[in-house]
């Protein structure tokens, strides 16, 4: 729905109006300067051939560095791969840990493409309904109570969350991941929107488990969405089950978001300013929106969302969001697409943006409904 949102606004926006984007969780921001100078030498040498499957070896040992850097954490490289963004590790993921039938946990309300991806393989995502009182995260009690009910075979986590931006602690990341292994399930870990945290910090599943499979992109931190370039890191047993399918499935990542994506790390210090204009929206839009009537949202503890209760003036989040785009000029996603069940009262809103456009979006609003 995010992307249907998008395209309505796009008509809107060909046809003379303007439309303030809090629709799609992409950074408006570019890429590191480091990363469209790699890219743009890589291309002028003209010869961009394929890479193994795994992916270029010195850009999985950056990434490697990258975890002992941040997180004190020794992750050996072989167990590192390159994907096709966070998409292409999903895929693989499922494929490699689970068989068709196969039931997985996914918090309710969570990323679309979880259910999706995971219904393609023949799967059956199985919703776990979370609460303000978890910071709408799963725990090890209703994960197991589910588990009682009917077998899990797995359970996918993430911290910070999509669409709520909550955060699990790290105590509490430690708990579930364990609880569920302990129970033979399965667990993979996303983690996109790690290095976007502002009141708990991230912590990695690998500080837990070898077991867990991590999904981590250079899409959100790093600014890089439409490069396609993400990571796993999985345990040594499945590298050579995952290399075989992506041999099948795409051969290899682009070679050109490969160089890109290992100067990316260079541009640390760019991407921090960045964060900290997350930081002010996030403020922007805390102090604005109650202000006019969004009185209930979830703590924004990471990611650049903020998922607000719109209960106060409706129950049909698909139509408030569409009214919201043609008469406040304000692109946002429906609950519904979050939350089959209960996300009639919701709307998530992306805070990815400028501080101008917090701005003027929350006065827009306050026109609209006022």
């Amino acid at each position: 729905m995010a992307m249907d949102v998008k395209a309505a606004a796009a008509r809107l926006e060909a046809a003379g109006e303007r439309i303030i984007h809090m629709e799609v969780g992409e950074p408006a921001a570019s890429a590191p300067k480091s990363v469209l100078a790699a890219a743009t030498e890589a291309i002028s040498r003209g010869k961009i051939q394929y890479t193994t499957a795994l992916g270029i070896p010195s850009l999985r040992q950056r990434i490697a560095k990258h975890y002992l850097d941040l997180h004190g954490q020794f992750i050996d490289p072989d167990r590192i791969v390159i994907t096709t963004g966070s998409s292409g590790a999903f895929l693989l993921a499922f494929l490699t840990l689970f068989e068709p039938g196969d039931r997985v946990a996914v918090a309710n309300p969570g990323y679309p493409p979880y259910r999706h991806i995971l219904k393609t393989v023949g799967c059956a995502p199985v919703l776990i309904e979370t609460t303000p009182d978890t910071r709408y995260a799963i725990t090890p009690d209703t994960l197991l109570a589910e588990h009682r009910k009917s077998p899990l075979q797995g359970l996918l986590i993430a911290s910070p969350a999509n669409p709520t931006g909550t955060m699990m602690t790290p105590e509490a990341l430690k708990e579930l991941i364990e609880t569920a292994e302990a129970a033979g399930i399965r667990v993979i870990s996303d983690e996109i929107y790690h290095g976007l945290d502002y009141t708990i910090d991230a912590s990695t599943a690998a500080s837990t488990s070898e077991r867990t499979v991590i999904v981590n992109s250079f899409s959100k931190y790093f600014c890089m969405t439409g490069w396609r370039i993400g990571w796993m890191v999985v345990p040594e047993a499945l590298v050579r089950t995952i290399e075989r399918l992506q041999q099948s499935l795409s051969i290899s990542v682009s070679t050109v978001s490969q160089i890109a994506a290992e100067a990316a790390f260079d541009g640390i210090e760019e991407m921090e300013a960045v964060k900290r204009g997350y930081q002010i929206n996030r403020q922007i839009l805390i102090e604005g929106l109650p202000k006019i009537g969004f009185t209930k949202f979830q703590p924004a503890d990471g990611a650049f969302y903020l998922y607000a209760d719109v209960s106060a003036f409706t129950d049909d989040s698909l139509d408030f969001t569409s009214a919201m785009l043609t008469k406040a000029k304000v692109a946002a996603t429906p609950g519904l697409d979050f939350d089959p069940l209960f996300g009639r009262t919701s709307v998530r809103f992306s805070y990815a943006g400028s501080a101008a456009e917090m701005h003027e979006a929350v006065e827009n609003l306050a026109n609209w409904l006022r």
